[in-house]
């Protein structure tokens, strides 16, 4: 074996064994550096692979990097000579069946790698992100488990709530405030869903997805801390200031018999940025 074939013999098995180190790499989950050098060292073996074949040991295929003159079209002779170039190439890889079966296995252990990109893509995401943890009949509780009554909130305050058994939830937080009964101007359908005046919205910014951190009882407004997108809480939280594209989802909620508040649906809405609209 000449010393060419050996140094292309040489880089694509480097490159093999880097491809299936990347593979196994990434399933271990060793960390982006450790990928990333295996992949360099899986794409540059094949390439110095290639070149040192090409360049050194196909002398046809040598010729043909020269350079041509714009101004100077293309002859038969040319065209000629440029096929004979590419069927010489093609002998010489069915001739060296050493290397073009290693040149296969680095192809073969790249494109094994190259299922990393799709592995990474996980599961779809389905219907999930139209939906969260409220359903009908939950309870509405603080974030440490503490039931919300109906007696929880005096006019004008504002407490963070989740569904039970769901404390912390990102997608189902929920801003319950109480005002004055007759000062609420929600449509008919939603009304009853905010009784004594007590009424929730998504925590969530439909602009950038920060979670609303402000109330301002005197104008009974929700502002987000991220853009300033500021919300009408009486108005169906209607945007009133800010890039927030849409009102906030409203939880439609009941007094039980014990004085409890519990939902009786999900939000009126998908939570969060209005991604669906973009697509």
């Amino acid at each position: 074996m000449k010393r060419p074939e050996r140094i292309a013999a040489a880089a694509f098995s480097v490159a093999i064994a880097a491809a299936l180190a990347l593979f196994v790499a990434y399933v271990q989950g060793s960390g982006p550096q450790a990928e990333g050098v295996l992949l360099a060292l899986a794409l540059g073996g094949v390439g110095v692979g290639l070149l040192v074949w090409a360049t050194r040991l196909m002398p046809h295929i040598r010729d043909e990097t020269q350079p041509r003159k714009k101004t100077t079209p293309a002859t038969e002779a040319d065209r000629e000579s440029a096929v004979e170039t590419v069927e010489a190439g093609v002998d010489e890889i069915k001739r060296r069946r050493f290397l073009s079966r290693l040149l296969v296995g680095a192809a073969g252990a790249l494109g094994l790698a190259a299922l990393i990109p799709i592995r990474s893509l996980g599961r779809s995401p389905g219907d999930s992100l139209f939906r969260t943890k409220w359903t009908s009949g939950a309870r509405l509780v603080t974030s440490d488990g503490t039931p919300v009554t109906s007696s929880t909130l005096e006019i004008g305050s504002f407490i963070t709530v989740f569904p039970e058994g769901h404390e912390g939830s990102s997608d189902s937080q929920a801003v319950l405030i109480r005002v004055a009964p007759d000062q609420l101007q929600l449509p008919p359908e939603r009304g009853a869903g905010a009784p004594d005046g007590l009424v929730a919205y998504s925590k969530i910014c439909t602009h950038a997805g920060c979670p609303l951190g402000l109330y301002l009882a005197a104008t009974h407004e929700l502002r987000c801390p991220c853009h300033q997108s500021t919300f009408d809480v009486l108005d169906s939280a209607r945007p009133v200031y800010g890039p927030a594209p849409r009102p906030l989802p409203q939880l439609p909620i009941e007094i039980d018999g014990a004085g409890g508040l519990r939902a009786t649906g999900d939000f009126t809405d998908p939570v969060g940025p209005s991604f669906w609209e973009e697509a």
